[in-house]
């Protein structure tokens, strides 16, 4: 019996329920063994066999040695491969080796790492890793945000394992480096966790931010390697290198040992209930998660629920507790929800429940995700598509790691790019992983950051290769403007205040919002104030550290939202109008009557209105008027231009173009993550019958953050692919005029009106039949 056999009927519905679309079997692996490398301390080894660990795996021997040897290095295999030991064993030998030998000094010399982690969950689980192995000569620490004041000049001078973050590094290490000189003198290695994890805005921040870790440490005699660790993802050397801004090697193979996974591809159904303009809605991912979860947890299979949001979490946890009630009252008290915003022990208390087995089922955000060692479980639901198909492999790679045979299924959400996927599985599972896409020479990510450098040491003209191409032109505005002072030395900072203060590491935009409590007056956090329209307007729905509030008042001039705790049945979703403006293109191709363009423009947007939808059911309850001002933002774009004859000839008549053109545009919005690791709602979208720049009928779709993210250009460059996936998806609905499954948009100003669902398809084809193939100097893009 073929193993889907056995395992699809516990997601229940039968053995072959009208909602499973597709099943694929990934086959066991086996475990490849080698021994040590002769240069690892005994010490080193014997500390690993007391925790079990008797000899490495090939993968992590490989990307060991190729650290020790000095090269920068990134380890890029599955979830549970065992990545942390590739990158601890160099780290740790040379700590290990140089504090044996310093012990007569008394000026320290000895090894240091650095340890950067995009969440401090990860570098807490790091931290207890590396002190269970016991090494007496190791001191780590982690210093972040939480560190006490009190501890953190003895980690300073004494540590010599650093787990910190990006956010830690920018603003409390590097501006402060003078404390920090011992350390510096003895950095030999920086460790990259989750290294996969650094796109789009966030990544382009993170790489300059090594460049400028990089100076520093050259400024103290240092050079240290870095290593990094992450997901699968294409072209991991490039993609790390540009990161760190130096060469890297890859080690991609996985020899890892792990179970066979039956993966279904599962689709709700759609249902009576109707939508924006009649279109029938699917039941949704939430609802669709907890029944198949509250299946397995029935059938005793320990399975892990996967969601972005933390009220997704939240709440199939507690639709699943509802359901196992019915079915047997011992059932709910084995059911949780994970996530960020818990407190480190309770974080650490569900993790110890779900290992033992006390858990039978667990709902998470991408907590559990990144490096958590959770071994055991049985079956994985991915409730909407994660984002990359690394994510995917990352999150299905949860379950099995026992050597057990494993379930896992692909929940789709209302949503083009899971309708698309859902129904293509050949794109998750016969292509490469995506590339990491960010954009280190944005000049709204990079001015800021040569500002940062600046003020920590004095930029040089030997400097300036280091920071790329656009660093010299960058430098002369920031003099103009009076932010850097030249001297024939260098640049320097000219102003009193924290240069780091420009940088956002995650986000940009204009000055930050506070968000504060109305009732008590306490800081709740920050957000970019471009973000503030679509997220904290007056009657939006905000969650912070689990807690639901509704904004009172959003008082920009003030830099400031009132919030008042709540707990509606509902959340918010702001709608938008946009209008666009050619400033130039970049790069174009000519597809005969048809032409393809990426370049710089100018978005000026304004919220108009925000919906309140049920979250259970996603029924629109209402819908009210925003009186806010409009947002300029200059971007990067991707757009595509067709003459009216070329519509005509292809049967889309003039007044069809319209709705063709919005439909698809929609759609292609949803659509882009496929080719370019982008999230929906990192990207915006434009489309009119007539654009005043191109004289045509054109489409647009934008970067969402100031100088671009890197998402546009990347679908610019695998544009046939992008169109084809696009047009696929909308053919793949199995509705008949458009729903938010296709062609229709949250976020749309004009109510999802005109669409035109047949014409899309239409005017793709056309766009598509007019692109030829592929230049030869691009076919390994648009392959991704």
């Amino acid at each position: 019996m073929a193993l889907h056999d056995s395992l699809i009927p516990l997601l229940g519905s039968g053995p072959e329920p009208e909602q499973l679309v597709h099943v694929r079997e990934l086959p066991a692996r086996e475990a490849v063994i080698e021994p040590w490398p002769r240069w690892v301390h005994d010490d080193v080894r014997a500390a690993y066999a007391m925790l079990g660990v008797h000899q490495p795996w090939r993968h992590q021997v490989r990307a060991a040695e190729s650290a020790h040897d000095g090269r920068h290095t990134i380890i890029a295999t599955g979830t549970a491969s065992g990545k942390s030991l590739a990158y601890q064993v160099p780290a740790l030998d040379a700590i290990h080796r140089t504090a044996l030998a310093d012990t007569v000094s008394l000026e320290p010399s000895g090894a240091v790492a650095l340890y950067l982690a995009p969440t401090k969950a990860l570098a807490a689980d790091q931290l207890a890793a590396i002190k269970a192995l016991k090494l007496p000569t190791v001191r780590a620490e982690t210093y972040d945000g939480d560190t006490d004041p009190g501890a953190r000049r003895w980690i300073r001078d004494h540590a010599n394992f650093v787990l910190a973050n990006p956010d830690m590094l920018h603003f409390g290490i590097l501006p402060n480096h003078a404390w920090w000189a011992r350390f510096f003198r003895r950095l030999r290695y920086v460790i990259i966790d989750e290294a996969h994890s650094y796109r789009g805005v966030f990544g382009s921040n993170v790489a300059n931010l090594m460049r400028r870790l990089r100076r520093i440490c050259a400024s103290y005699g240092a050079d240290p390697v870095f290593i990094g660790a992450s997901a699968t993802s294409a072209d991991p050397g490039t993609s790390f290198g540009r990161l760190i801004g130096a060469d890297a090697e890859a080690v991609t193979e996985d020899c890892s040992p792990h179970g066979s996974t039956t993966v279904a591809f599962w689709e709700p159904q759609l249902t009576e209930l109707k939508g924006e303009n009649g279109a029938k809605e699917r039941r949704t991912v939430v609802a669709e998660t907890s029944d198949l979860m509250a299946n397995l947890v029935s059938a005793q299979v320990r399975t892990i629920a996967f969601i972005k949001s933390r009220r997704g979490a939240e709440t199939i946890s507690s639709i699943t507790k509802r359901l196992l009630d019915d079915v047997h009252p011992s059932l709910p008290g084995r059911v949780a929800a994970y996530r960020s915003g818990y407190l480190p022990e309770e974080r650490r208390e569900l993790e110890a429940k779900l290992r033992s087995g006390q858990l039978l089922g667990v709902s998470s955000t991408s907590a559990l995700e990144l490096g958590i060692d959770i071994s055991g479980l049985d079956a994985v639901l991915v409730a909407g598509w994660p984002g990359t198909r690394a994510s995917l492999f990352q999150q299905i790679g949860r379950a099995g790691r026992s050597g057990q045979d494993a379930l896992a299924a692909f929940v789709a959400s209302d949503d083009p790019l899971d309708t698309y996927l859902v129904h293509h599985p050949e794109a998750v599972f016969d292509v490469s992983v995506e590339a990491t896409v960010f954009d280190p020479s944005n000049p709204y990510v990079l001015g800021p950051h040569l500002c940062a450098a600046a003020q920590e040491l004095p930029l040089t003209p030997a400097d300036i290769g280091l920071f790329g191409s656009a660093a010299p032109g960058l430098l002369d505005r920031l003099t103009t403007e009076g932010y850097l002072r030249r001297r024939p030395a260098g640049w320097y900072w000219t102003h009193p205040e924290s240069a780091a203060a420009m940088v956002n590491l995650r986000a940009d935009g204009g000055g930050p919002i506070s968000i504060v409590e109305s009732e008590s007056g306490t800081l709740l956090g920050t957000m970019d104030s471009p973000q503030s329209h679509y997220q904290a307007h007056s009657g939006a729905v905000y969650v912070h550290q689990g807690t639901t509030y509704v904004v009172d008042e959003l008082n920009e001039q003030d830099h400031c939202a009132m919030v008042t705790r709540a707990n509606p049945d509902y959340y918010t979703q702001a709608r938008d109008i946009t209008q666009i403006e050619v400033l130039g293109a970049e790069r174009t191709e000519d597809w005969g009557e048809v032409q393809a363009c990426f370049g710089d423009v100018k978005v000026t947007t304004k919220v108009i209105s925000f919906q309140r939808k049920a979250f259970i059911s996603n029924e629109i309850l209402g819908e009210e008027p925003l009186d806010l001002g409009a947002r300029e933002l200059f971007t990067k774009a991707v757009w595509f231009t067709i003459g009216e004859q070329q519509l005509a000839s292809a049967g889309l008549v003039t007044a069809r173009v319209p709705g063709a053109l919005h439909a698809a545009e929609h759609a292609g919005i949803g659509l882009l993550p496929l080719v370019a690791s982008s999230d929906r709602w990192d990207i915006g979208g434009v489309s009119t019958a007539l654009h005043a720049d191109t004289g045509k009928p054109t489409i647009f779709v934008y970067d969402g953050h100031p100088g671009g993210a890197g998402f546009a250009e990347r679908g610019f460059e695998a544009a046939r692919t992008w169109l084809a996936a696009t047009r696929d998806a909308i053919r793949s609905c199995e509705c008949d005029t458009g729903c938010p499954s296709c062609v229709q948009s949250p976020k749309c100003g004009n109510k999802n009106n005109p669409l035109d669902k047949s014409g899309a398809v239409t005017l793709i084809e056309a766009l598509l039949s007019h692109a030829g193939p592929a230049p030869a100097e691009r076919r390994q893009a648009t392959a991704v």
